[in-house]
């Protein structure tokens, strides 16, 4: 399943990429509107995701060219929007046929279970069971303590979603893993799931307000005592 993804900014993509390839979609990303509509028919994407804070001249005539040629039933449409997004830009993107407005930022649960339904529908039904990403609820145990690969001082924060892809997280303190490079590996990771307390490797995809983890490896079973767990819950998730 092919996800085209025309989006300017690195940070933007990296956020994207996080929650829409544990879908099971492989990316193909255009920085530019004129190569991806040169580009379309040979793609062939189950969905676009146009980001109108990269492109705000250009994401309309994008949106008009790819609905003359799929309807919204047959290739979802969905525009990253910026916090100053007007209400006339809503109005015309949905006149236009978008799907769904999203926020860039995706520091929102809701924004990113928006962003995720909006693509399952894109998704063939045999294929629905592997798209599944929980989120923190109340009934949940679910808890993340990082040891910062050089000073060794611990990161704690809040487990905002989880699946056996990553984690993503809110940093109690925002400027206590600036200092990690992106894609760095981090070995010295406790993973609370209900009463198994895990040690996986991770590795550092995005460093933001909401952090984004992905897990390299676990000692012996923990990876399977994670997935028993997860697909014992009753969660809140992106399912539903």
């Amino acid at each position: 399943m092919k996800l085209l993804l025309v989006i300017g900014s690195d940070d933007t993509f990296d956020r994207v990429s996080y929650y829409t390839e544990s879908m099971g979609f492989d990316l193909i990303r255009y920085r530019y509107i004129l190569k991806s509509m040169d580009n379309l028919d040979e793609v062939e994407p189950q969905g676009i995701i146009i980001s109108a804070q990269d492109f705000p001249w250009h994401w309309k005539v994008l949106l008009q060219f790819i609905r003359s040629q799929w309807s919204k039933e047959q290739r979802p449409i969905i525009i990253l929007k910026g916090s100053q997004f007007p209400l006339e830009a809503a109005s015309k993107a949905f006149y236009l046929g978008v799907n769904g407005l999203v926020m860039e930022a995706l520091d929102d649960p809701r924004e990113i279970k928006r962003l995720q339904a909006i693509l399952r529908e894109s998704i063939p039904a045999q294929e629905q069971y592997r798209v599944r990403r929980y989120f923190e609820a109340s009934w949940n145990r679910f808890g993340l303590v990082i040891s910062h690969p050089v000073t060794q001082v611990l990161i704690t924060g809040r487990v905002i979603s989880i699946s056996a892809w990553g984690i993503s997280f809110y940093p109690d303190y925002l400027t206590s893993m600036k200092d990690i490079p992106v894609n760095m590996e981090v070995p010295g990771c406790s993973l609370r799931a209900g009463e198994n307390l895990l040690s996986p490797v991770c590795k550092l995809i995005y460093p933001g307000r909401v952090v984004i983890l992905e897990f390299c490896s676990f000692q012996g079973n923990e990876q399977a005592m994670l997935e028993a767990y997860l697909q014992g819950r009753e969660f809140s998730s992106s399912q539903e």
